[in-house]
């Protein structure tokens, strides 16, 4: 009778060890909710980070639009074509935490983004507890 209680022991115990869901992965192209933009999502050293690719609507100063609403003014004179708008991105569960840039005002805040299908991902960003929220769909 005891090695059936030592197998359900160690069964339990496997299933507590078990890792916890993981996020889906959120690397990729994504088309931003306005599609003025393609943001390339992947690692960026030991984060993830998402950088502008391509504009599908020219900004006003067109391919070489500087990033001007930044509030260093050090940074304003970087291109907005590569551009890192999503940075420091850690899987944390079944989603990712870090912050996303807006360069039309010039202002980081928290996100967190999930997958949400295979082709749509959910990019929320916050000031304190608003939140605001975007569905990206997948570049084709």
């Amino acid at each position: 009778m005891a090695p059936p209680v030592i197998l359900r022991f160690v069964l339990f115990a496997f299933v507590l060890a078990a890792p916890a869901s993981a996020a889906d992965p959120i690397a990729g192209r994504w088309v931003t909710e306005e599609g003025d933009a393609i943001i390339e999502v992947g690692a960026c050293g030991k984060s993830t980070c998402g950088r502008i690719a391509r504009f599908l609507v020219p900004p006003p100063d067109g391919l070489n639009q500087r990033d001007i609403n930044n509030p260093d003014p050090q940074l304003r004179r970087r291109k907005l074509l590569g551009l890192p708008v999503l940075y420091g991105f850690d899987e944390e569960a079944d989603l990712w935490r870090g912050r996303i840039y807006d360069p039309k005002s010039g202002k980081s805040y928290r996100s967190v983004i999930r997958r949400t299908g295979i082709d749509r991902l959910e990019v929320k960003g916050c000031v304190a507890f608003i939140c605001q929220t975007q569905v990206w769909k997948r570049a084709r």
